[in-house]
């Protein structure tokens, strides 16, 4: 299994880790890619941790939904209520090839998500998480909705370390990562 890791800067500081502390982890658990989330801090301080971790390790770091900040990593993850606001089209244009992955919920936003121009897709919430009080737990019904996605899928939402999900290529370790 491939794990994609989220960095959630909120839920980094309230476990009093520090990015140098999650990236280690991150080394010794393989983890091929980092989404850092930051709801909370300005631009600046966006910038100066994504350049950070990229010092730090070569794995690929996507920011989520400053595509403003995209110049500093490798791509950018998007929510639905983003989608909402701008195209995928207009997302494309601004951040060229590199990587672009948005959230899924449900069976009609993978179908959507097919025809469009991304890298890859996260479903979820897989279980119950402190990072989204409103999430659609889908936690057995996850595997079958993946296989209607065309484009790599990755498990979202209180996805755990040891969690073995069938037919999903990446898997989303939050606050779980911070226990390991």
């Amino acid at each position: 299994m491939k794990i994609y890791a989220l960095l959630d800067y909120e839920t980094l500081v309230k476990k009093e880790w520090s990015i140098e502390r999650f990236i280690s982890t991150c080394k010794a658990l393989h983890v091929e890619m980092i989404q850092y989330r930051d709801k909370k801090g300005d631009r600046q301080r966006r910038k100066k941790n994504l350049q950070k971790i990229k010092s730090l390790c070569d794995i690929t770091l996507l920011i989520n939904d400053n595509v403003d900040l995209v110049e500093f990593c490798d791509g950018l993850h998007v929510g639905q209520e983003d989608l909402q606001k701008t195209s995928v089209f207009e997302i494309r244009k601004k951040i060229g090839k590199k990587v672009l992955g948005i959230s899924t919920h449900n069976k009609e936003e993978i179908l959507r998500a097919n025809s469009l121009d991304i890298d890859y897709i996260g479903l979820g919430a897989y279980r119950v998480t402190s990072t989204k009080d409103d999430a659609n737990v889908l936690k057995e019904s996850l595997s079958g909705l993946a296989r209607l996605s065309f484009k790599p899928v990755g498990a979202i939402g209180g996805v755990r370390v040891d969690d073995e999900i069938d037919g999903v290529t990446y898997a989303v370790v939050g606050s779980d990562l911070y226990e390991y």
